[in-house]
């Protein structure tokens, strides 16, 4: 197996540069650079040499000898000064040992993860840290990589392995007297464990936490959809100009709202009637993301907006303006009327869909498995042959081993590990 190296900080000039090496020639490579094995877990400060004995750089180095390591390999980690020069010629000095390599994309990880140092839920958990930008992303995804949906899905699997059992038993032995069969309590046993599957399905969404809570503006043209969008936004995104069908396409905006991740959405002005193709185009994409959002801020005429939707009444300030009888929220997002109110509200009511403290969010894949087992569990409280109880139940166990990577595709892992950066 290759030994691989890498930056996994921040690309340089920076204050500090961390390269990870880790595989079977880790520690070569460390007596290579500083003429001997540090002890293990402790940083030291060291002189790095290249192959002629010209210094590269003064360094802390940490030496972490398999298993006992990130990775399950032998591991080692040099603290450079961040210069381009210096990675560089440490790099160069790397090459020169045969077996030694770059690392790929989410190569450090995916080793965790062959090596049983981390399972699959926490491999999804630890991509969404890294990607984390908001306060309840960043809880989450810790909460993820740390390994608490791996506990509980850990739990259901020890308790799954007894109920199989019991039906083996019933199977192997329903011959000999020494076995009684299935326990009355099995068929409550697994009703139980189908239930809490299902009560786990209501966990928020992943997608909902890591892409932000959709909310789009909605209305006919010329409706200060485009001067809310800004405001909200807190940035000039959108062109607005008093000319109606000024916003053609889609234009979405990520920003963060007291921790809590949004996506909002300015799009063209509908109507129902347009003799521009371009126009028509962007309307038909507007209709695409109303139906698509988690929340839509209507601007138009009052109840003419989709269902559900909040009917706000845009540019209070002006005395001339079409009055909504029950606005959600009258703003202006010229003085700023109203728009604090309407921020606090989002913010409340994009909580609802989020984690709380404690609580993890599931992603579409997770969310699949989850419900496969728990269907495959439901239908083996309603048959009464064992040998097809135990078919049920061995598809929810694979449904648990699929989850937390223990039965997996190369292709789902590849997809999965290209979303790391190379040093990770």
């Amino acid at each position: 197996m290759d030994t691989i190296f890498a930056l996994s900080s921040g690309a340089p000039p920076a204050a500090i540069a961390v390269v990870r090496i880790s595989g079977p020639k880790a520690g070569e490579a460390l007596v290579r650079l500083i003429g001997k094995l540090p002890r293990p877990r402790e940083a030291k400060l060291a002189s790095l040499r290249a192959d002629d004995g010209s210094l590269l750089d003064q360094a802390l180095v940490l030496w972490f000898p398999g298993p006992k390591s990130e990775t399950g390999e032998d591991c080692a980690e040099l603290q450079l000064h961040g210069g381009r020069a210096i990675v560089a010629a440490v790099y160069e000095d790397l090459r020169k040992i045969n077996g030694m390599r770059l690392a790929e994309p989410g190569e450090f990880t995916r080793r965790a993860f062959a090596n049983g140092q981390i399972d699959l839920l926490q491999v999804e958990g630890l991509a969404d840290l890294v990607a984390a930008e908001t306060e309840l992303q960043r809880r989450s995804a810790l909460g993820a990589a740390a390994g608490s949906l791996s506990r509980e899905v850990e739990g259901w699997r020890e308790r799954l392995l007894t109920l199989s059992a019991q039906v083996e038993a019933a199977l192997d032995f329903e011959d000999e007297g020494d076995v009684a069969g299935i326990d009355r309590t099995f068929v409550a046993s697994v009703a139980a464990l189908s239930v809490e599957l299902r009560g786990a399905l209501a966990a928020p969404s992943a997608e909902v936490l890591r892409e932000g809570f959709r909310v789009a503006l909605a209305g006919p043209p010329n409706a200060g959809k485009s001067t809310l969008f800004n405001a909200l936004v807190d940035c000039d995104a959108a062109i607005i100009t008093p000319i109606a069908g000024t916003t053609r396409d889609v234009l979405l905006r990520a920003v963060g709202l007291e921790g809590v991740p949004f996506t909002f959405v300015d799009m063209a002005g509908l109507r129902d009637e347009t003799i521009d193709t371009v126009e028509g185009i962007g309307i038909a994409r507007a209709r695409e993301e109303i139906a698509s959002a988690d929340c839509v801020l209507w601007l138009g005429p009052e109840g003419e907006g989709p269902e559900d939707a909040w009917e706000i009444e845009a540019r209070c300030d002006l005395t001339e303006r079409d009055r909504k009888r029950a606005p959600a929220y009258s703003v202006s997002a010229v003085t700023g009327f109203g728009m604090d109110t309407l921020k606090r509200a989002l913010v409340a009511h994009a909580r609802t869909a989020m984690p709380k403290p404690g609580e993890w969010a599931l992603g579409r894949r997770q969310r699949e498995l989850i419900q496969s087992a728990a269907n495959a569990l439901a239908d083996a409280i309603s048959l009464s042959d064992p040998l097809i109880v135990a078919e049920h139940l061995r598809i929810a166990r694979g449904a648990f081993d699929r989850l937390t990577g223990r039965a997996t595709t190369e292709d789902m892992l590849d997809d999965l590990f290209g979303r790391f950066c190379i040093g990770k």
